[in-house]
């Protein structure tokens, strides 16, 4: 009985051991299966106005959110070390490159990190989003949309309103997401 038990105890502490080794690598945690990303936003029972911001690209282009007064926007807020962010960009740049030429952008706002250090992760992405990647390094930006974790996505109406907000990876490709921009981009925009 004593050696059944030693035997146990060694076992046990084996396997603590090799516990400690495979979890901190992420070994055991690669195996575990990706769950789906979501597809739904929420509409915003009364729309805000959004916050007015100018932010740059990697070629120190400006963007200002109100230019884009009369189209439908989509801000997203994301960073390379967020892994559902990683994994709904894809959807985004599918969803940008239907409804691009229709009154419809995204705006793509990565948080802290360096030009360089985006533009390198983005070289090892399959296709290099089509929309525009702005940088809020402070992220004083993000602040005013009350942002609280990543990735956060808001839809601007016409009006420049926040309508739908969503936090958590998206398949922004889905055709639910798909039917709420339709109906923005169909809606009149009142004086």
């Amino acid at each position: 009985m004593r050696l059944l038990r030693c035997r146990i105890a060694e076992r046990r502490r084996y396997v603590t051991l090799l516990l400690g080794v495979l979890l901190p690598a992420g070994l055991l945690h690669a195996q575990l299966p990706v769950p789906e990303l979501n597809h739904q936003l929420t509409q915003l029972a009364t729309p805000v106005v959004a916050p007015n911001f100018t932010l740059k690209d990697m070629d120190e282009k400006s963007y200002t959110l109100s230019d884009y007064r009369g189209k439908v926007v989509m801000v997203n807020f994301w960073a390379t070390w967020c892994p559902p962010c990683r994994r709904e960009l894809p959807s985004m740049d599918a969803l940008y490159q239907d409804f691009k030429d229709k009154s419809f952008t995204i705006l793509a706002i990565n948080q802290w990190e360096s030009p360089d250090h985006v533009f390198a992760y983005m070289g090892q992405l399959e296709v290099f989003p089509g929309f525009p990647i702005l940088f809020d390094r402070d992220s004083a930006v993000s602040q005013t949309f009350g942002v609280k974790g990543l990735p956060t996505t808001v839809l601007i109406d016409k009006r420049g309103r926040v309508v739908y907000r969503a936090v958590g990876g998206r398949d922004f490709n889905h055709p639910e997401v798909r039917t709420i921009i339709r109906k923005l981009l169909a809606a009149e925009v009142k004086p």
